[in-house]
């Protein structure tokens, strides 16, 4: 049986959802839920921590608990790198989300700070590379107005990007196009790719700076960008908050077996 915070928390994130309370009312207090025989004070507290961790709402002093406003951005799988946003328009991966998902985005909503690092163990793999050997490092932070959604941090081997825009820490994307499109320019067009996805808690440096609500898990991200013969000219990890995105991929089904008997 489930303690009486959790049916509480069940019952409260079913109204939420019907829209008995809509995105940016105000949940009861809790001492009117405690008054109307709901549980005790830290009955109706640990459901309200459930809902926020769950990412339904956000407390905060002096206003309360509160429904969220908005609805996970939608972070699109294989379409956000179409070439055709990069490469012949201005529409790198972080804005293609926000035109999916219908919300308005600013470039400098992309800040970033670019330096050559030793490479860490796993970005040393991914491209191939000695332990010891040095990578230049694109650490962004981007924001929906003043609210972090996630950071991605791209490393590349020194001889791809060197002189170019990639290496420049002005605030945005890598001008028109971003990054893919100055590796584009520079003979290294991108073919394919591989993404790893994993859930896990964040640091405490990943709650300050994402703005957590207490309880809210991270999706990190690996992706190993690739040229058509198989160069490595991107490893990125990206760290988002959970809550705020919805992953979408819409891929064509394979038939290997097909496949198989179309090359004998």
């Amino acid at each position: 049986m489930a303690p009486k915070w959790r049916e509480l928390a069940d019952r409260l994130a079913e109204q939420i959802r019907s829209g008995e309370y809509v995105p940016g009312a105000q949940l009861p207090q809790i001492r009117d839920l405690v008054e109307a025989g709901e549980g005790s004070k830290s009955t109706v507290h640990a459901a309200y921590k459930a809902l926020e961790a769950e990412g339904l709402v956000t407390s905060s002093r002096g206003h309360g608990t509160v429904v969220r406003e908005r609805a996970p951005l939608k972070r699109l799988g294989i379409a956000r790198y179409d070439k055709a946003k990069w490469r012949d328009g201005d529409e790198v991966a972080f804005i293609a989300d926000r035109v999916a998902s219908g919300r308005t985005y600013k470039r400098n909503e992309q800040t970033q700070t670019v330096s050559r690092v030793t490479a860490p163990a796993v970005v040393a793999q991914a491209h191939g590379l000695p332990e010891g050997a040095e990578v230049y490092a694109r650490a962004r932070v981007v924001k929906e107005g003043p609210q972090p959604t996630h950071t991605l941090t791209s490393y590349y081997r020194p001889e791809h990007v060197e002189g170019t825009r990639i290496v420049d820490p002005a605030p945005g994307p890598a001008g028109r196009g971003g990054g893919f499109r100055v590796l584009y320019d520079a003979g290294y067009e991108i073919d394919h790719m591989q993404e790893t996805l994993f859930a896990r808690v964040p640091t405490a440096d990943e709650v300050q700076l994402l703005q957590l609500a207490p309880g809210e898990w991270v999706v990190e991200l690996h992706r190993t960008t690739y040229t058509a013969d198989g160069t490595v000219v991107e490893f990125a990890i990206g760290v988002h908050a959970a809550t705020r995105f919805a992953w979408t991929y819409d891929f064509k089904v394979p038939d290997s077996a097909k496949a198989e008997g179309e090359s004998k």
